[in-house]
């Protein structure tokens, strides 16, 4: 299986960032079809179309808001052929419902990146219907540039994924924004502070991800006994009070995809 030819129906941030990481990691961009209404224009050598071609391509990227499936199932029928395969990144849209508008595409694949993807980091949960698994490595590989794809056992595990994976830099931009308040209250220049709380973050997820220790035990290990540290651990740790407030933002998140679920489900 090949993608020599891939249509990005609607792009908007994500699909975007989606097209941003792949020619950055070297897809050449005669490869890439953009339909999009609004677009002002698509990177060079893109095509920019504001209608969807009587030509069928080898993988169709689904990047519309999901409320506008039902509108946009007709017009994409002219670009999925038997063989294609269909990336939805519609949150909370399940496989039957995609099913249900485009039965005659040859698989289809849910796909949850976020914005990360343009620098190549963003963690890709999938799930499929129709691959065999040629198929899926070849996906795998396609979507390799932008980050790290997961497979994930279980359709059901989708809507904590997305919290956890799609909405998740929310919730850390959220978190960066507290540091650099936090220290700014506390007299320090806000740019500064803004400044250093992005740093902070930065340096620590790259060290996390390239350390042998979970997260938890490099806190341990940059934490002295009695420490400036451990003080400010000690506060987070209250109650497990970050750890509650974590949980209760994953479940809004997710039980928020699930209701999208059962709308697109009708």
């Amino acid at each position: 299986m090949t993608f020599d030819s891939i249509l990005i129906f609607g792009c908007g941030n994500m699909g975007g960032a989606m097209l941003a990481g792949w020619l950055a990691g070297g897809l050449d961009p005669a490869r890439f079809t953009v339909v999009d209404p609004f677009l002002p224009q698509a990177p060079a050598g893109v095509e920019l179309l504001r209608e969807v071609p009587a030509r069928a391509f080898d993988a169709v990227l689904l990047g519309v808001k999901p409320q506008m499936l039902d509108d946009v199932a007709a017009q994409l029928a002219p670009a999925l052929g038997q063989h294609a395969v269909l990336l939805s990144i519609l949150a909370g849209v399940e496989l039957d419902s995609l099913a249900a508008r485009f039965g005659g595409v040859g698989a289809i694949v849910r796909v949850m990146p976020n914005l990360a993807a343009a620098i190549g980091k963003s963690p890709l949960a999938l799930f499929d219907q129709g691959l065999d698994q040629a198929g899926r490595d070849a996906v795998t590989a396609l979507l390799q540039p932008l980050g790290t794809p997961e497979w994930l056992a279980a359709e059901s595990e989708f809507d904590l994924v997305t919290a956890l994976a799609g909405c998740g830099p929310g919730f850390v931009y959220r978190f960066i924004d507290a540091l650099a308040s936090g220290a700014a209250a506390l007299g320090l220049d806000p740019a500064q502070a803004q400044r250093l709380a992005v740093a902070t973050v930065e340096g620590a997820a790259q060290l996390a991800a390239a350390s042998e220790h979970s997260p938890a035990e490099l806190a341990r290990r940059v934490a002295s006994p009695g420490g400036s540290t451990q003080k400010g651990l000690d506060v987070l740790d209250q109650d497990r009070a970050l750890f509650t407030l974590i949980e209760a933002t994953l479940r809004a998140s997710r039980d928020r995809n699930a209701e999208m679920a059962a709308a697109a489900r009708g």
